[in-house]
Order: structure tokens, then C-alpha cells, then sequence
């Protein structure tokens, strides 16, 4: 009698979450310790601490010269009398600056049109069609990621006076496109070359022609790819200041160089600066906002074959 009870109690189960909570390590419980709100916390905290620049530069293009020259941007919490439109309104009669927005809007537009265009195109052939040296062409495409845009510059600016483009928004613009056509490449045809064949083949089964098939079931398709390409190429040109700086003059120059000239001519020009640089940073943070799902998508998925 007490050998059956003592074989009954030595092979009774013991509750699963005994055992694993027995064999957890101190580091496996820490780790589940903060997987959840502490976590959350944290990165909250750390996205605040980094939009305090983005909001000082708010608070600062709506105060006036004398305010920001007396006192931190963080003052109007306890005195929000001092907000004010006032630099605002100057900005729009600042000639250079406005036209140096406009110009900036004519530069990007094109360039990231165009390299989302050609690059499309030119990642479709290299992942469905079939000519003769294909791989060794991308090759050659990847291969031209690693030129740095400095090496090119001077190269550029002669070939660009010699044709009567330097100093001209298409010089500009073509500068862009030069240097951003590899990356789109690169990207698009990672993307495209994972659509099911039998996809494409049934498309052709139905007499679609390459451009049809491209149209109607590659582009579609690849929405996110091109839409993260574009976001990336629109940042890239947006925020461009080297290229702009020696392939634009006084009446090409784009955002940036015009806000540097502002700061090497006026010095403490504040009420110009301050507007002009919030203006500069928020529309491409508004384009990338607005596309934020299709640029997490494409590059998942286009990076990786």
C-alpha cells in the first residue's frame, strides 16, 4: 500500500508552467520583464527627445527677432503672446527665398519622376526579358552604387559647360537622375523578380505584349516598391545641398544653397532663417508620412530576393 502510493506521487504530472518557469534564467525573466510597457515607454520617451529640435524650430520661426534674440524658443509655454506669424509673412516677401522654393519644387519634381520611371522600366527588363549580356549589365548597374557622387563632380561640371548646362535646373536635374537611376535599378528589379512567373506566362497566354504586361500587372504589383523608391530619391534631391551648390547659380539655386547664402551674407538673419528652414524640413517629412505604409513594404521586400 505505501509503495503504490509512493509510485503514484513520484509519477504524478507536474503543471507545465511549473517546469518552464523553473528552468527560466534570470536574463529570460528580465527580458520578459520589460518586452512590455517599460519598452513602450522607453522608445516614447525617446521619440520626444527627438522632436525637440523639430519643435524648437516651430516655436522659433513663430516668434520675432527680438524675442528669440532675448530669450530660449521655450519661453512661449509661459508666454504664448509671443507667437506670431510676423516671420512668416516676411518670408513670403523675401524674393530669393521664394523663388529658391519654387526652384527647389522644379529640381525635385523631375528628378524623382524620371527615376522612378526609367528605373521601372529598366528593372523590369533585367528581371523577365532575355538579351544578350542581361547579367553582366546589372552587374555593371550594382557595380556603380559604389561611386561616390564627389568623384564625378568635376568631370561633370566640364562636361556640363562645355554643352551649356552648367549653372541650369536640367543640370541639375540630370545630375540627379545620373546618380539615382542605379539604386532604383537595384531595388526594382529585387522587387519585380519575385512576381510568380505563372502570373506573367498566363498574361502572355492572353496576348499581352511586354508593355501591356508591364502595365497592367507588373506595375500594379510593385506599387510599394515604387513608392519607397520614390520617397527615397524626393528626400534625397529635396535635402541636396553639394550638387545644388556648384551645379546651380543665383537663379537656379534650390532651398538649401539659398538659406546657406542667407546665413553667409546676413548673418543672424533669424526671422528668414528660421521660417524658411521649417518650411524646407516639413514638406518632405509631410511626403514621407504620407507614404510611410508602401515605404516599409517595398523596402521589406525589395532588399531582400
Amino acid at each position: 500500500m505505501t509503495t503504490d502510493a509512493g509510485s503514484l506521487t513520484k509519477t504524478a504530472p507536474t503543471p507545465p508552467g511549473t517546469a518552464r518557469k523553473a528552468k527560466q534564467s534570470l536574463g529570460s525573466r528580465l527580458t520578459e520583464g520589460v518586452s512590455g510597457g517599460l519598452v513602450r515607454v522607453f522608445l516614447i520617451v525617446v521619440g520626444l527627445f527627438w522632436l525637440v529640435p523639430t519643435i524648437g524650430l516651430l516655436l522659433s520661426s513663430l516668434r520675432t527677432p527680438r524675442d528669440m534674440a532675448a530669450s530660449g524658443w521655450w519661453e512661449v509655454f509661459t508666454k504664448p503672446s509671443q507667437l506670431t506669424f510676423q516671420s512668416y509673412e516676411e518670408l513670403l516677401k523675401n524674393g530669393d527665398i521664394t523663388s529658391s522654393l519654387l526652384n527647389t519644387v522644379m529640381i525635385t519634381v523631375p528628378a524623382t519622376v524620371l527615376v522612378v520611371v526609367i528605373g521601372s522600366l529598366a528593372g523590369y527588363a533585367f528581371a523577365w526579358m532575355d538579351f544578350p549580356g542581361r547579367d553582366w549589365w546589372f552587374l555593371a548597374v550594382v557595380g556603380l552604387l559604389v561611386v561616390p557622387v564627389q568623384v564625378a563632380l568635376i568631370p561633370i561640371a566640364e562636361l556640363f559647360g562645355k554643352v551649356g548646362l552648367f549653372g541650369s535646373v536640367v543640370g541639375v536635374i540630370l545630375f540627379h537622375v545620373g546618380f539615382g537611376l542605379p539604386f532604383a535599378v537595384f531595388l526594382l528589379r529585387n522587387f519585380f523578380a519575385e512576381i510568380p512567373r505563372e502570373l506573367l506566362e498566363a498574361a502572355r497566354l492572353d496576348g499581352a505584349g511586354e508593355l501591356r504586361l508591364f502595365l497592367r500587372v507588373v506595375m500594379p504589383l510593385g506599387g510599394p516598391a515604387i513608392a519607397s523608391l520614390g520617397i527615397f530619391q524626393f528626400l534625397w534631391v529635396w535635402n541636396d545641398m553639394l550638387v545644388a551648390l556648384i551645379f546651380s547659380d543665383s537663379g537656379s539655386q534650390p532651398i538649401t544653397v539659398a538659406l546657406q547664402t542667407q546665413v553667409r551674407q546676413f548673418g543672424n538673419n533669424i526671422d528668414v532663417l528660421a521660417p524658411g528652414a521649417f518650411i524646407s524640413m516639413v514638406i518632405p517629412l509631410a511626403v514621407f508620412f504620407a507614404f510611410q505604409r508602401q515605404f516599409v513594404s517595398g523596402v521589406m521586400a525589395g532588399a531582400v530576393k
